[in-house]
């Protein structure tokens, strides 16, 4: 069985005068513009679409966003910040857990626990349930 081979075209999407400007890496002349980052990938598949006369779902399309190296950079930094947070979100939920066991142990209830580390009864509770104590992306539930 051959697998499928869609084309596949880059749009790249800079700033420039309140818009996005839209250049597709691919195809020579086809340009865009979205005032909102949402907006790129349907207005670069409208205009691959009329420069081919292909349907739009005919092909993928990946969106890259161009900005200034600085601003880049704090992006980024940005980003990797948000990770490292959440890691520690992880590492501190777990060793929660594991405090909360040894806090139940002693046959303390769910408010003193609380109240031991710093969290309210609430947390505690989600923290016991197996799934519980981080959501999808690790951040704290509640």
């Amino acid at each position: 069985m051959v697998a499928d081979m869609r084309p596949r075209y880059t749009a790249v999407a800079e700033r420039a005068d309140g818009w996005w400007a839209i250049t597709v890496l691919e195809l020579r002349g086809v340009f865009s513009q979205a005032r909102r980052l949402a907006a790129v990938e349907s207005m670069v598949r409208e205009a691959i679409a009329l420069f081919l006369n292909v349907a739009p779902e005919s092909f993928d399309v990946e969106v890259r966003e161009s900005l200034a190296p600085e601003v880049e950079r704090v992006v980024a930094e940005a980003i990797q910040a948000r990770s490292e947070a959440l890691d520690q979100q992880r590492v501190a939920a777990h060793k929660s857990r594991t405090a909360i066991e040894a806090l139940e142990r002693l046959g303390l209830p769910q408010r003193d626990i609380g109240r031991l580390l710093h969290l309210s009864h609430q947390r505690v509770a989600q923290l016991r349930e197996p799934g519980r104590g981080a959501d999808h992306d690790g951040a704290p539930a509640g």
